[in-house]
């Protein structure tokens, strides 16, 4: 079920499909460069219109979404697959995961490391270097 499409600014979508958790985070990110469609820069004024498509970049991910629809207010999570089709590769999923598997992992409440267990884990870092 289509509804109209209403004449809606791309910061307010951005807020409304649930893709930035405030509508300034939104704009802040159109402002910074981080929106984009054909590879030119969006202001956040853009109205949005149906099948045009987006990158997004959300921290170290670059999202690609095709707009569907327009909400007329915040929908909810279940809701957010009727307003836009997600295109970005599972390629991108994969090296943002990686990126976080990266970084030292401690198990949240454990405290901070002894000195034998920091000792360990530079004897570990050296024989196993990041890069």
């Amino acid at each position: 079920m289509r509804m109209e499409n209403l004449d809606v600014r791309i910061d307010k979508w951005l807020w409304m499909v649930r893709l930035f958790k405030t509508r300034s985070m939104a704009t802040d990110a159109c402002n910074a460069g981080k929106v984009k469609m054909n590879g030119i820069n969006v202001k956040p004024s853009k109205l949005v219109k149906t099948d045009e498509c987006f990158h997004v970049r959300i921290n170290q991910l670059e999202k690609v979404v095709q707009v569907i629809d327009t909400p007329k207010n915040r929908v909810g999570a279940a809701l957010v697959p009727q307003y836009y089709t997600d295109l970005t590769p599972p390629e991108e999923y994969e090296r943002v995961k990686q990126l976080h598997a990266r970084f030292e992992f401690r198990e949240h409440g454990a405290g901070r490391p002894t000195k034998r267990d920091r000792r360990q884990i530079d004897y570990l870092k050296e024989f196993y270097p990041e890069d």
